[in-house]
């Protein structure tokens, strides 16, 4: 409202008068009067010194007279720029995801995305642990799993099954897993969440869901860390499909124990909740889902 008194101000001054600059904004003199009194009241000085011929400025009117032509232009400026991010695919986009998949699946989206359309900038978080979306101020993140956070907009990306492998190398070595006990005397590589180690694997055992305690020489909160590890041969990993599935394809990582994995979760992009999106964040959405859907999944 004060912008919208500032510039029935300057129309006033402009056109010489309440009633003049009144009817260039479609106002009434009465209408005209109580905002102007409203602005006065704001500054707590008077603006204009009436008389029922003329009026004329007060030293605090013609600094405001300064003050709003600025104040009015970067009003405009910032419209402008607002619009050119809703209406035009422009503008910078935070988001947030899990390392591996960020580092090698959504990094190759965000470049063709980039080239597409050269006027959108990306600021990329990548993380396995726990990121706000509204506290951080992105724009979008990637997330795996159910959500319950209402309050956020949800696409699901693809079913997402978390798969147990380890290298040919490793194998030869150590032998391979038959069952998910056998993994007690394994060493398993191991992500760290925050505080928590994801020391208890859950399996499908005999038509119950049961917990198997692993152990490991190696943790980390890395989940690239703990893939090119197992590449190295150096243990083995429970990891998301959409980390590993290249590995296995090519026979770099043998999967292991699938006859008694878990049903899967979901992989998931969210936004926060807001009446309009930029028209850059819902193009980058969609870029990713249509990513998604197009790439075969591991079944």
């Amino acid at each position: 409202m004060i912008l919208d008194n500032l510039s029935l101000f300057l129309r006033i001054v402009e056109k010489g008068g309440l009633a003049a600059g009144g009817r260039e904004m479609g106002l009434s003199p009465a209408t005209v009067s109580e905002r102007l009194a409203a602005l006065e009241k704001h500054y707590g000085a008077r603006l204009l010194n009436r008389t029922t011929r003329s009026i004329s400025l007060t030293e605090e009117g013609r600094e405001l007279v300064d003050g709003a032509q600025r104040l009015l232009a970067e009003s405009e400026e910032l419209e402008a720029r607002i619009r050119l991010g809703v209406e035009r695919i422009a503008g910078p986009i935070r988001l947030s995801a899990p390392s591996d998949l960020g580092r090698n699946r959504l990094a190759q989206i965000i470049d063709r995305f980039l080239e597409e359309n050269p006027e959108v900038s990306a600021d990329l978080h990548l993380s396995d642990g726990f990121v706000d979306v509204a506290a951080a101020g992105l724009d979008l993140a990637i997330r795996y799993g159910d959500l319950a956070d209402s309050s956020l907009i949800v696409r699901r990306l693809a079913n997402n099954s978390r798969i147990v492998c380890a290298a040919p190398g490793y194998l030869e070595r150590n032998g391979t897993p038959a069952h998910p006990v056998d993994l007690e005397s394994h060493n398993c590589l191991l992500m760290r969440f925050g505080s928590d180690v994801d020391r208890a694997w859950p399996f499908e055992i005999d038509g119950a869901r049961q917990m198997i305690t692993v152990r490991g020489d190696r943790i980390a909160n890395d989940g690239d860390l703990i893939r090119r590890w197992a590449l190295e041969g150096r243990g083995i990993v429970r990891k998301s499909q959409w980390d590993v599935h290249h590995d296995i394809s090519a026979g770099r990582l043998i999967p292991l124990l699938r006859e008694f994995e878990v049903a899967p979760i979901g992989l998931q992009a969210v936004m926060p909740a807001a009446r309009t999106q930029p028209r850059r964040v819902r193009a980058l959405m969609d870029a990713i889902v249509l990513d998604f859907r197009a790439d075969p999944q591991i079944t």
